[in-house]
């Protein structure tokens, strides 16, 4: 350890792996270190069964119904891979999908009124669905053939819309939208947890509603991918990518401290041996003197036994609970 390195990066979650693999393809000369035991940082998968009871200090073993411990991997962030987004293309372009399976999430459904629906995935389960009337499923399509028209760099697709200055608001407004259809069509498709995006310019909305639309004629019936054995095998997709062009890796590693020399990181300190480096690339875990906390998201992992209700015994699905049906401020995944 005790050598000079291009960049050393701290923490194993998927941003510092994806940097780490890159800049390894790159040439550089990369030392990558983790004080846990496991990769992915905040975004690891939890196996076995057992470890996550550690993990959150529930006492005793998981019960005997529950199967074996290492069946189950249990993500402590869960996050859906848009199949048309920037990571999926990344993960092609780089060629790190010849270490991953991917599963397409089953549906997704979004919560009104008491009960759950599903969100409409083809123009045949939008006109079935009960989400909306009769006269609102017509004014939909017409603005989802909008939506699949538009290129912010084409004006003769605006239809009257300035992209950088309408505020979405009046763009719902222009197809006569309902309040239900609004509130599914923010949260569920442009993927929203506020209301707040109706009172800003247009185009951001429109791209994340025409980005779910391309995702769902990828593969079919979900616009979602989901790494086959849980959210952590990304960062080691990565980590791989990294070890394959020479990047070194050390996992376990308490990290003592950053050395700093006239205002400028030089090294890090691990069990008494110091690694220098040009460059340091870190979670903000590893300086919590340098950073300020701005918010929090409330996560919760519930472990079921059944199916949910109403998903049509979905194996794997996404519900959205928007935020006007529950008299909250912003809505829940």
């Amino acid at each position: 350890m005790n050598e000079e390195y291009d960049v050393i990066v701290l923490g194993t979650g998927l941003t510092e792996c994806i940097l780490s693999g890159i800049m390894s393809v790159n040439g550089k000369k990369v030392l990558h270190m983790d004080r846990n035991p496991y990769y992915g940082g905040e975004s690891a998968s939890i196996t076995p069964l057992e470890d996550l009871y550690k993990r959150f200090n529930i006492p005793g073993a998981p019960p005997a119904s529950m199967g074996r411990g290492r069946d189950w991997n249990v993500d402590l962030i869960p996050k859906f891979l848009m199949a048309n987004g920037q990571l999926v293309k990344m993960l092609l372009f780089t060629e790190v999908t010849r270490y991953l399976d991917f599963k397409v999430t089953e549906g997704s459904f979004v919560y009104k009124g008491g009960k759950i629906y599903k969100v409409p995935s083809t123009e045949a389960e939008a006109l079935a669905s009960s989400l909306m009337g009769l006269f609102e499923k017509r004014r939909f399509r017409k603005f989802l053939v909008y939506v699949a028209n538009f290129d912010e760099n084409d004006p003769r697709t605006f239809e009257g819309v300035d992209p950088k200055k309408t505020a979405m608001r009046e763009v719902y407004k222009k197809f006569d939208l309902g309040q239900d259809v609004i509130d599914f069509t923010g949260h569920a498709l442009a993927l929203y947890r506020t209301d707040d995006y109706l009172d800003q310019p247009c185009c951001e909305t429109i791209n994340r509603i025409k980005l779910y639309s391309e995702s769902l004629a990828r593969y079919g019936k979900s616009p979602y991918l989901y790494p086959l054995y849980g959210l952590g095998e990304l960062p080691q997709g990565f980590a791989r990518l990294s070890a394959i062009y020479g990047g070194t890796y050390m996992l376990n590693k308490p990290i003592e401290e950053i050395i700093v020399q006239n205002g400028k990181v030089i090294g890090v300190k691990s069990e008494g041996e110091i690694a220098r480096c040009k460059q340091l690339i870190c979670d903000p875990s590893y300086v919590k003197d340098r950073v300020e906390k701005v918010g929090q998201v409330i996560r919760v992992i519930c472990i079921l036994s059944h199916p949910i209700k109403n998903t049509s015994d979905a194996n794997s699905c996404q519900i959205i609970i928007p935020q006007n049906q529950v008299n909250r401020k912003s809505g829940k995944f």
